[in-house]
């Protein structure tokens, strides 16, 4: 199940980060490496992406981007146009989601878009890969992207 604060200010839903389930399943053990995270929130940062280039965030003045007066603006448009170039997600439409429905509709929505549909975890955002059914893919190409041959 889901949390809610493993959702960034940004909008990014960190349990689908690469990063955060490498943590999560240890698999620097199985001879990665990489660094692990345990998201935004816990790491006190408010925002991975964006903390460090926006005031608001740094100092945990707003929960979600949304809350800003600016928002969305400039870097988090860059950030937006990243992740759904790269990664198939729109964060400003996690955050417009989010401010429309709440958090926990939020929260139902992501376990079931980025549900395994053989073994019920969650799939990576990152590279479209289940980590616990499809680890061999990625243990082949460690530098795997969604659906490549």
């Amino acid at each position: 199940m889901l949390k809610e604060d493993l959702i960034a200010p940004c909008g990014m839903n960190c349990s689908l980060c690469i990063s955060y389930q490498f943590k999560e399943k240890d698999l620097n053990k199985k001879g990665f490496h990489k660094t692990y995270c345990k998201g935004c929130i816990h790491r006190g940062e408010n925002c991975t992406h964006m903390g460090h280039k926006c005031e608001n965030l740094r100092k945990g003045k707003v929960r979600f981007c949304f809350e800003c007066e600016a928002y969305p603006c400039k870097i988090l448009k860059f950030l937006d146009k990243r992740y759904k170039t790269k990664y198939h997600m729109s964060i400003i439409d996690n955050l417009n989601f989010i401010k429309d429905n709440g958090v926990e509709k939020f929260l139902e929505k992501e376990e079931i878009n980025w549900k395994c549909s053989k073994c019920g975890g969650s799939i990576c955002c990152h590279n479209g890969l289940c980590l616990n059914c499809n680890i061999d893919i990625l243990l082949q190409n460690k530098k795997y992207r969604w659906n490549e041959e």
